[in-house]
């Protein structure tokens, strides 16, 4: 199966093997991600002013490259996959915005046709876990591991769609289907304070702290996350436990990771 990738600006910067391991992955699973051609920054976050236009055009035109191919969209970045599944709802539910988008890309017209997926979802919905777990090579028998969801995962719930917004699965349930035993804790959804360090360092880093204090003590031995910046804020503000990528952990349990 192949489906259109869209990495983002820090997996293809910064965090490299994030992307490599996202892409061996696949491989073993049976789906190669096509990296979409002269893709450009999804804008970093999804600004609901009606009329902010330029900032969503580099999603729809990843958008419309997939549509093009016939394929689904994929993004392994919760940030990206906030800002591409929010612009792929705003052109199907606005005619107003798609309209002036439109005006920009003509001729190609898009209208939201293209599925979203977050590799999370891939993972579940059309891979499947029962499948994943049948890959598995080096499984993390007895390690407890929480899964940190953060804010853009999940929200907004309706489009997004993911998961249940107050009591997510989908990655407790990666967490078995590798071996592990996953760690439930009340901060897994909440804000870690990547998106006000600029502004209030000492802020981020309680936001954080509450964070990983609050999985280590319900006995978590490994945080991992699906979002590259909520894993940098969560490790540059200090934390005992590790704090790990979700495909990086992925990669470990299908045994591409030494």
């Amino acid at each position: 199966m192949k489906v259109s990738y869209f990495p983002g600006c820090t997996l293809k910067t910064k965090a490299k093997d994030l992307d490599n391991y996202a892409r061996k992955c696949a491989e073993v699973l049976g789906v190669t991600l096509e990296e979409i051609p002269a893709w450009q920054c999804c804008g970093g976050v999804f600004t609901t002013s009606r009329d902010e236009i330029a900032t969503k055009l580099s999603s729809v035109r990843a958008l419309n490259d997939a549509k093009q191919k016939g394929q689904p969209l994929v993004s392994v970045c919760s940030a990206c996959h906030n800002v591409i599944k929010q612009t792929n709802a705003a052109m199907q539910n606005d005619e107003e915005f798609a309209f002036k988008v439109n005006n920009y890309i003509s001729p190609d017209e898009y209208h939201g046709e293209t599925k979203v997926y977050h590799y999370l979802e891939l993972l579940r919905d059309v891979i499947g876990f029962d499948k994943l777990k049948e890959k598995v090579v080096k499984p993390l028998t007895g390690r407890k591991i929480a899964a940190y969801y953060g804010c853009l995962l999940l929200r907004p719930g309706k489009v997004m769609a993911m998961d249940d917004v107050e009591n997510p699965t989908i990655m407790e349930d990666l967490i078995r289907a590798l071996g592990a035993e996953p760690v439930v804790y009340a901060y897994r959804n909440e804000c870690c304070g990547g998106y006000i360090a600029l502004e209030s360092k000492e802020l981020a880093k309680e936001k954080s702290q509450k964070v990983t204090s609050n999985a280590q003590e319900k006995g978590a031995e490994a945080i991992v996350t699906a979002c590259p910046l909520c894993r940098y804020n969560l490790i540059k503000n200090g934390t005992e436990v590790p704090v790990v990528y979700f495909t990086e952990l992925l990669a470990e349990a299908l045994g591409i990771k030494e």
